[in-house]
């Protein structure tokens, strides 16, 4: 059994799995009901029949019913080979009623083996004021399935979920008499209908349908959403703040492409030659460097990113994950160091997985570091492209070998995204875009005078702009596939 923390994922191997949601019932906690949404392209459903849930407790194809519910416990059956290739991924919800999940204890999600009973996955979730919440949803990914943890919840009741995945939300049904509650429409003649207001759940031998309050604010119909990142929830509250804005933001870049859902491992390289020593200073390059996590978080299956930094030699740092920000930056966001004529001093200080950035150097060598990166991403194969973000503030010097070295990684599935910051001599890496010799584009360059001056948007938006054209190109090209 695998036991996941909110954020992460794990294969599936299964063809069909049982999801469970259990909790320690008692006389003074809400009762709960899972529930299914089938979604396709984009993140929503294709209509409302997509929608599983205690008055309609079978999808039509078969692929997902209800499998039965006893005290403090609630079971989906899912049968992941049953599921049209239209559909992309299953949330696995739930509501609470007469509640919110605060007031529901012990509350987890599990994934079984419905042959053996086997427990496959476990999910501990927490929550405060929500009245719905996607537990989890399985996604199809490399023609096989996976679970992510997700704990995303609504307190604007199972409406606001509902409707995030575009399940039409109508006005509330005038009452027949006191006490009277709307009338559902026959079913399976007639794809359920969901008034306004959600109360109580009906008995199953009642008429009665559920009713659900108003979409959350800021959320619309059948849009794309960030995706949770492990550790996000363990962030300063600033920090995740921040974070969570920022995923919004290179989702909606992304989105301008046609392209919200893609999916990229991603690189980030920081320049730490000795001209840069005023922005590490003013804390500049930690800027960037926490600006560029929400790229990872967004793009990345798993929301880490891999990280070097360079002069005149590179050095891998450790991966980036997202609930280690803050320290990350502490320990390894740092200039080199030299003494007196060349005279080197033992090092200082230096804790676990720190760089001695003495042996970095402090001189401009970028066609190191990305023959460095390119071994490892050969080395290190996955399914998604890579995208390589690039920081430094010029002085390049090594034109020809960096041209060498980004001209063989042409035939790579590797995109180059390099920010300059400053106006400081980029020499080649301002010409490749009209660079003829390679099958397709795979640099982007641009460089501003103060990054910190640039908005967030606008700097996805400028990160992101060549990435979904050299995607296309490469795929065509053959390199991608």
């Amino acid at each position: 059994m695998t036991i996941l923390s909110k954020g992460a994922n794990v294969p599936v191997a299964a063809a069909a799995v049982r999801a469970v949601l259990d909790w320690s019932a008692g006389s003074a906690v809400p009762d709960v009901d899972a529930s299914a949404l089938l979604l396709g392209r984009g993140g929503r459903v294709r209509s409302d029949d997509d929608f599983v849930f205690y008055n309609q407790p079978r999808h039509a194809s078969g692929a997902v019913s209800h499998a039965g519910k006893r005290h403090g416990s609630d079971s989906l059956d899912v049968h992941l080979a049953a599921l049209g290739p239209d559909v992309e991924r299953v949330a696995l919800c739930a509501s609470a009623d007469g509640g919110t999940f605060g007031q529901v204890p012990g509350l987890c999600l599990r994934l079984l083996d419905p042959a053996s009973g086997a427990e496959l996955v476990r999910f501990d979730i927490t929550a405060a004021t929500e009245t719905a919440l996607v537990g989890g949803e399985l996604y199809r990914r490399d023609g096989g399935w996976k679970f992510r943890a997700v704990g995303q919840g609504y307190a604007s009741g199972l409406a606001g979920l509902a409707t995030d995945f575009g399940i039409s939300v109508d006005e509330e049904q005038p009452a027949t008499g006191p006490g009277s509650r709307p009338v559902t429409p026959p079913y399976p003649a007639q794809a359920p209908q969901y008034p306004s207001q959600y109360p109580s759940r009906a008995p199953s031998s009642s008429a009665s349908a559920p009713s659900y309050d108003a979409p959350a604010p800021g959320s619309a119909a059948g849009e794309p959403r960030p995706r949770s990142a492990k550790g996000e929830e363990c962030l300063p509250v600033d920090m995740c703040k921040r974070l969570s804005l920022r995923k919004q933001q290179v989702l909606v870049s992304l989105s301008k492409h046609g392209v919200p859902e893609l999916c990229a491992r991603v690189v980030l390289v920081l320049d730490a030659s000795g001209s840069m020593g005023g922005l590490y200073r003013r804390g500049t390059v930690a800027g960037v460097a926490e600006r560029m996590v929400a790229v990872a978080a967004q793009l990345d299956d798993d929301g880490r990113m891999q990280a070097w930094t360079f002069a005149s030699n590179p050095a891998r740092l450790p991966d980036l994950a997202v609930g280690d920000l803050p320290e990350w930056l502490r320990l390894h966001v740092r200039v080199g160091q030299t003494f007196g004529f060349g005279r080197r001093k033992p090092p200082k200080g230096l804790e676990p997985g720190q760089i001695d950035m003495r042996t970095v150097g402090i001189q401009n060598e970028e066609q190191k570091v990305i023959a460095e990166v390119r071994d490892f991403v050969r080395a290190h194969p996955v399914p998604d492209p890579t995208l390589v973000l690039f920081f430094s503030d010029g002085g390049v010097h090594r034109n020809k070998e960096i041209e060498q070295e980004l001209r063989a990684a042409a035939e790579e599935p590797v995109f180059w995204q390099f920010v300059g910051l400053g106006s400081s001599r980029y020499g080649v890496l301002e010409r490749f875009d009209t660079m003829p010799g390679r099958r397709v584009d795979n640099v982007g360059f641009f460089a501003v005078d103060d990054i910190e001056k640039i908005s967030d948007q606008e700097l996805y938006d400028r990160v992101l702009s060549e990435f979904p054209s050299w995607l296309r190109a490469a795929r065509q090209a053959g390199i991608l596939r």
